[in-house]
């Protein structure tokens, strides 16, 4: 009988060897997370998603109230308008004055030919070359005066477009749109509460591509590297355990203690790396669950 016993308990011994033989690293399945945060204030007029919905990039989900933004982009806009009818009619102002100055230089060509059959006197020319230049010089100052107004009145309708621009900018941040194509993992809020500026809304990930970040030790880094295909062995209790191809895609430039969760191949190393291994979800694997790496 106790060479049984010792026989039964030799063969459980070197079971558990085997068993611990089957893997080099073991880890927890993880996902690239996205917290999805309110970016104006006001009333969560809708919100209309659950936890396990899966979205799409862009798709809208919810809406900050945007009625006073809605009122201001309004009021901007008849700002504006009336802005830019108050712009001066710089030709129709001139014209007159342009008139004037071909009329003057008509009667400085008259008396320019009076002059030169001596019916007209040289102060008579003077006189009227004087006018000429007083009118042509009236006009520049006009032509002046306009020109700036018409500047600043561009320059202050300039700044009630983009007024309404940071309005409509407020309003499309209003709306609450999905960052990533994904499944929402938890939310946060409710429709009617208040919405304020980084406040979490939801949280979502996108769980076709997730990864098992799992912990070698120092003496596993030699047979490791960045781009290299491992077999990845998901645990679902009991007797359910099915391999996935992975990929490590990142390790650790700096050591960390063994967390208490993880087991490895050395259980006397206190220092670990830790591995991201890249893996196709096909609708089995779980965040949290616990895998295992074979190189």
């Amino acid at each position: 009988m106790k060479k049984t016993a010792l026989f039964s308990a030799l063969i459980i011994v070197l079971a558990s060897c085997r068993n611990a033989e089957k893997y080099d690293a073991t880890g927890i399945f993880e996902a690239t997370t996205v917290t999805v945060s309110s970016e104006t204030n006001g009333k969560l007029v809708s919100f209309d998603i659950n936890e396990g919905d899966s979205l799409t990039a862009g798709k809208q989900v919810g809406l900050v109230d945007t009625t006073l933004l809605a009122l201001q982009r309004k009021q901007l806009h008849s700002q504006q308008l009336s802005t830019e009818k108050s712009s001066p009619n710089i030709a129709a102002q001139a014209a007159a004055l342009r008139s004037q100055i071909a009329h003057q230089q008509n009667e400085c060509d008259r008396i320019a030919r009076l002059l030169a059959n001596g019916a007209a006197t040289q102060k008579q020319s003077d006189d009227a070359n004087a006018q000429l230049r007083t009118l042509r010089g009236q006009l520049e100052g006009l032509l002046s005066t306009l020109d700036k107004s018409r500047s600043s009145i561009t320059e202050s309708a300039s700044a009630l477009q983009y007024q309404r621009e940071q309005v409509e900018e407020q309003m499309r941040k209003s709306q609450i749109t999905a960052p990533i194509t994904g499944t929402v993992l938890q939310k946060y809020a409710e429709q009617g509460e208040y919405a304020t500026p980084g406040r979490p809304l939801f949280k979502m990930a996108n769980l076709n591509d997730i990864y098992l970040r799992s912990y070698f030790t120092a003496s596993q880094l030699a047979h490791i590297k960045i781009g290299q295909e491992v077999t990845v062995i998901a645990d679902f209790g009991g007797d359910e355990r099915y391999e996935y191809p992975g990929k490590i895609i990142w390790i650790a430039q700096e050591s960390e203690f063994t967390p208490k969760s993880i087991q490895t191949q050395d259980t006397r190393a206190n220092l670990v790396y830790a591995v991201k291994v890249a893996v196709e979800n096909d609708g089995r694997l779980k965040l949290g669950q616990y895998g295992e790496v074979r190189l």
